[in-house]
């Protein structure tokens, strides 16, 4: 367990109420974390929180909800929870928008501009807020959660998948710039996942299996497939990682 200890760190995820996100928080906190659960409305974030310290004790999480598109609500986020714990050891930016589906020709500029601002823009205003602490301390880990679909052209998603290939070339951008000071910046590239975000992809039985049949597992994944690599990527165990997109994504990227 002392490679994957979180115990005595906190940790923000963006985007947490629900998903890969709701995910990740409930794995750092197994773990020994103290958790941020964050996304637009504060009901499910405070269900969420709830759950997590009824089964590991109070004070192990709390609610802060935020909107990601507004930088006022990302300061707020955290300084609430350096109020509140008085540290950020482990930032998790999760939360994405993708309110089009279709070939790029099709997009509307506000649509186009509401991906980058959430999904790549926003990233770089949070981890901007948590940084310098993580820096002076030199101890940090920030996980970004990209897609496979930054690593591919396609003719349904390509304005999400452009926001998703930036993330990974800004977790590069960064590990190069933090590195000296010993904190981590990865990013994770899910493939389909059984989300409410990605439901439109996976309740279309046509559509799941032309995903699901290429890839060697044959299934499409879970969320909580994705956690245990957050745990990894946060964690001890991957002190000499840094700059890496790793894909998780039952292997479709691999097979013909």
């Amino acid at each position: 367990m002392e490679l994957f200890d979180l115990s005595g760190k906190v940790a923000i995820i963006t985007g947490s109420s629900k998903g890969i996100g709701k995910a990740i928080a409930e794995r750092l906190a197994e773990h020994g974390a103290r958790v941020v659960i964050s996304s637009r409305k504060a009901g499910p974030c405070e269900e969420v929180a709830v759950a997590i310290n009824d089964k590991h004790g109070e004070g192990r999480a709390i609610a802060i909800p935020a909107n990601i598109a507004s930088k006022e609500d990302l300061q707020r986020l955290v300084d609430d929870t350096r109020a509140a714990f008085g540290r950020i050891d482990i930032l998790v930016c999760n939360a994405a928008t993708n309110p089009y589906a279709g070939p790029m020709a099709g997009i509307a500029d506000e649509q186009f501009e509401k991906i980058l601002q959430n999904n790549v823009i926003s990233n770089h205003w949070l981890i901007q807020m948590v940084a310098p602490e993580m820096l002076e301390r030199k101890d940090g880990a920030i996980l970004i959660i990209s897609s496979i679909g930054g690593l591919r052209g396609n003719g349904l998603i390509g304005a999400y998948n452009i926001s998703k290939a930036a993330d990974m070339q800004l977790a590069r951008n960064l590990a190069v710039e933090y590195g000296p000071s010993n904190v981590r910046v990865n990013c994770i590239a899910p493939g389909l996942v059984q989300t409410d975000f990605a439901r439109y992809l996976w309740e279309n039985p046509e559509l799941l299996k032309t995903v699901t049949d290429p890839a060697p597992l044959k299934r499409i994944g879970q969320p909580d497939e994705i956690a245990g690599t957050a745990v990894y990527l946060c964690s001890p165990a991957s002190a000499y990682v840094t700059g890496q997109t790793l894909v998780v994504d039952g292997g479709l990227t691999i097979a013909w």
